[in-house]
């Protein structure tokens, strides 16, 4: 009778211990779900590559059409002009050539690849609290809309800042949204399809060395190739010597082409950045005198010198988008509780103390199974 008790008693330990030992993780854990970086789910229209490092526009076609003619004059001219060049003329054609060749082409990259200066957009606790601190300000009832303008004074000039109602900010001075990229940026000058990209503070200065010294490599392409042609047809024609070089007929085709638009771009940003102005600004006249006698451009700093030093030689600032960086993960999260119920919605306390109180109230089945037979047999 007691062996009987005793076996049944050790089922019922070994069972109890079995259960709970066999059971999945009782304690929360955390959901391994894969980082997310910041770039995949940018809000703008933008494109990336190597994990975030390249940021570029969505529309690059016209991107890939430049890196092609500037590849395809350049490696026709290496090719077959510059070792005739070299041997009859001077071996420094080819070398001054690559320099300006390698420039131009790092110069393009740099300015297509980088972020132009784009501005964050505001989170959603940010944009409610500039809207009442909107309303606050102008003491708005409800009935109309309160003005999305602020007027600073800049060196003596009153200055607005208009609201963008995508980004949620207040455009800081200098500042527009690209409707093509969808994005605020700093300093905007103009969004440039042949780069592929906005052209802002960040790289406005790799923009501008990247026409200046196309021009440069330009005219150096299309003088020397000339001059390939005519030293030629001195020795069997001019028409034969069109014939022998139909590579250097297509170099001055291009290049005859493209030079007055590449330097007349070159000459234009250069008036700009003597009088630091943007290409935004001065399509607008934002700072033109037939807005008023006592309008002027409160950035330039009165002096041509002194006007491109800050534009080119300033010290680049840092991108405020950080793009590379990863999404806050998820809370973590609490395994379904044992005993089969699901109880969705409820929070680690609630799930633990509606676990213990349901233990305690409801003995396990295999339990009082077990104690039902003993109890005939004591």
């Amino acid at each position: 009778m007691h062996l009987g008790v005793s076996e049944s008693m050790r089922e019922c330990e070994y069972s109890q211990i079995s259960t709970r030992s066999s059971t999945p993780m009782e304690t929360p854990y955390k959901k391994r779900t894969p980082k997310k970086r910041k770039w995949e789910s940018f809000p703008g229209r933008n494109k990336f590559y190597c994990n975030g490092r390249i940021m570029m526009a969505k529309q690059t076609g016209v991107f890939y059409l430049t890196l092609v003619l500037i590849l395809v004059t350049c490696g026709l001219f290496f090719t077959f002009d510059c070792p005739f060049l070299a041997q009859q003329l001077t071996p420094a054609i080819p070398v001054i050539g690559g320099v300006l060749f390698l420039f131009v082409l790092g110069t393009l990259l740099r300015t297509s690849f980088s972020d132009p200066g784009v501005l964050p957009r505001a989170t959603p606790d940010e944009a409610a609290d500039l809207e009442r601190q909107i309303d606050v300000a102008n003491g708005s009832t409800g009935y109309r809309p309160p003005p999305r303008t602020k007027e600073v004074v800049i060196n003596g000039q009153t200055v607005k800042l208009k609201y963008c109602f995508t980004c949620k900010i207040f455009r800081p001075p200098r500042a527009s949204h690209c409707s093509l990229c969808d994005n605020c940026v700093e300093r905007f000058d103009h969004h440039c399809p042949w780069v592929g990209n906005c052209v802002g503070k960040r790289n406005y200065r790799f923009f501008y060395m990247f026409i200046l010294s196309l021009s440069f490599l330009t005219i150096f392409i299309f003088a020397f190739v000339i001059t390939h042609i005519i030293l030629s047809s001195h020795r069997s024609g001019f028409l034969n010597a069109l014939k022998d070089s139909p590579a250097s007929v297509l170099e001055v085709v291009v290049c005859f082409f493209s030079v007055w638009s590449i330097v007349g771009l070159s000459g234009f940003h250069t008036y700009l950045i003597s009088s630091n102005q943007t290409t935004n600004e001065d399509i607008k006249g934002s700072w033109s005198s037939k807005r008023g006698k006592d309008n002027y451009n409160p950035y330039s700093h009165g002096n041509i010198f002194t006007n491109c030093c800050a534009a080119l030689c300033g010290p680049l600032p840092p991108s405020l988008v950080d793009r590379r960086g990863f999404i806050q993960s998820d809370a973590p999260q609490l395994a379904p509780p044992t005993n089969g119920i699901i109880m969705y919605g409820a929070t680690q306390s609630q799930q633990s103390h509606m676990v213990s109180e349901i233990e305690t109230e409801r003995p396990p089945p295999h339990l009082s199974s077990s104690s039902k037979a003993a109890s005939p047999s004591s």
